[in-house]
């Protein structure tokens, strides 16, 4: 048995692996900068977690493990080095972890945890994804199969080292361009690489870069074209796409929109390779969302607080239009969106596409970026917004089911959804 001990074991990518591994009867421990939910639930499940950093975490493991956030003068790497134990990172310790599993691999800018976690309600495995799916009440649900469902990152290219079986792609537009160096060849070879090395590939074949792929085997979407007669449904306030796709028939799954139909077509596409197709259209209906995605905190009479991840123009503007469906069919009288800016360099890169991205809200509201660790830029968001005569608060706080803004002004009236990758989420949960 090894022992296998994790620093930054707090991130929700990380904490994933370090779960499947317990689970696979290694020795498990980890350590991270600060307290989370995360890293308490882990020490409820039996994992050692020690916060913050400590060299004497490195005791006598024979892997050390570490997120990419972490940095070559992190105490515990240097110890772990000095005592020559092995130390991999998140990206390398990838083979290790996925050798010889039938890895359903599912990469892609925007949707890849949507469609991993619908995957996952229809195809019977482990599941490793970088969100908490409802259906599981977690990142990491743990089956004794062959079978791994895994979201796959392209932040890094580590999704070319999760030794994908089948390869799922959802988009493959240009984010964490920095990592590569802005060489836009080489960001695209990296995706062609990793449909490359799988034996099953299913792809949006509208994709501007994915069409291009002409001469590759696949398995193809085109969404304009197979996705036919969608509606939304409304249950019990919970909202339900409802689809046919191809010759398949009608298929329905929890969220609203054309991007959900999409990413759940990808994942039926995939899983009747695996499944019969009626199997297909009943398991589907497992599928309750994830968290962070489209997440209804509350609802009442004219009123509801929702939770998103967006960061990304392309993300904000899908949720955006689900959002008004939503608001119209609830008849919630106004749209107000809170948002945290995600770093500085995705914000100065796609300045245009989130000034353009919230079209059509009634009220936005600004907070502070959340650099996640990188050096503040200088952004003017009062002119760059003014179209939207934006309010600019340094936090929020949950009362009850409403939101407070600073302390001076509350939020209890139409639609408050909350976009952003950083705290924000915590602070709409009130946690």
């Amino acid at each position: 048995m090894k022992s296998i001990h994790f620093v930054g074991i707090g991130g929700i990518g990380l904490s994933a692996l370090a779960r499947y591994l317990k689970k696979e009867g290694y020795i498990i421990s980890g350590s991270d900068i600060k307290e989370t939910k995360i890293t308490k639930k882990l020490e409820e499940e039996g994992i050692e977690v020690c916060i913050p950093h400590c060299k004497s975490s490195i005791k006598d493991q024979d892997i050390v493990i570490y997120s990419a956030a972490v940095k070559d003068d992190n105490v515990e790497l240097i110890e772990a080095r000095k005592r020559g134990v092995v130390t991999l990172s998140r990206k390398d310790a990838l083979p290790f972890i996925l050798k010889d599993k039938r890895v359903f691999s599912v990469a892609g800018a925007h949707g890849k945890s949507t469609t991993s976690a619908i995957l996952a309600s229809m195809v019977e495995g482990s599941v490793i994804i970088g969100a908490e799916s409802k259906q599981f009440d977690t990142n990491m649900y743990y089956k004794v199969s062959n079978n791994i469902i895994f979201e796959a990152d392209e932040s890094d290219s580590s999704f070319l080292n999760s030794n994908p079986y089948i390869a799922i792609v959802t988009n493959a537009e240009p984010e964490h361009m920095e990592y590569y160096n802005y060489d836009y060849d080489k960001f695209y070879e990296a995706y062609r690489t990793f449909l490359k090395s799988a034996t099953i590939r299913v792809i949006n074949a509208e994709d501007e870069f994915l069409s291009t792929l002409s001469d590759m085997d696949a398995i193809r979407l085109y969404p304009s074209r197979d996705i036919t007669e969608l509606k939304t449904v409304i249950r019990n306030s919970e909202p339900y796409t409802s689809f046919v796709l191809k010759d398949l028939g009608r298929f329905e799954v929890w969220g609203i929109g054309e991007h959900i139909a999409l990413d759940a077509s990808l994942a039926i596409l995939a899983s009747i390779n695996e499944i019969d197709l009626e199997s297909t259209r009943e398991k589907i209906k497992n599928y309750r969302g994830i968290k962070k995605r489209f997440d209804i905190l509350t609802k009442s009479e004219g009123y509801a607080l929702i939770d998103d991840y967006g960061h990304h123009p392309t993300e904000i503007k899908a949720t955006m239009c689900s959002a008004k469906v939503y608001a119209d069919l609830l008849h919630l009288k106004k749209i107000t969106a809170i948002w945290q800016p995600h770093k500085y360099s995705r914000t100065i890169d796609n300045l245009e596409g989130f000034v353009e991205c919230f079209n059509g809200v009634d009220e936005l509201i600004i907070m502070p970026v959340w650099s996640a660790g990188e050096a503040k830029r200088d952004i003017d968001f009062v002119d760059e917004f003014k179209k939207y005569k934006p309010e600019f608060i340094t936090k929020l706080t949950r009362v009850g089911d409403f939101i407070d803004l600073d302390n001076s002004k509350k939020l209890d009236y139409g639609l408050v959804i909350g976009f952003g990758a950083g705290d924000i989420t915590y602070q709409l949960r009130g946690a």
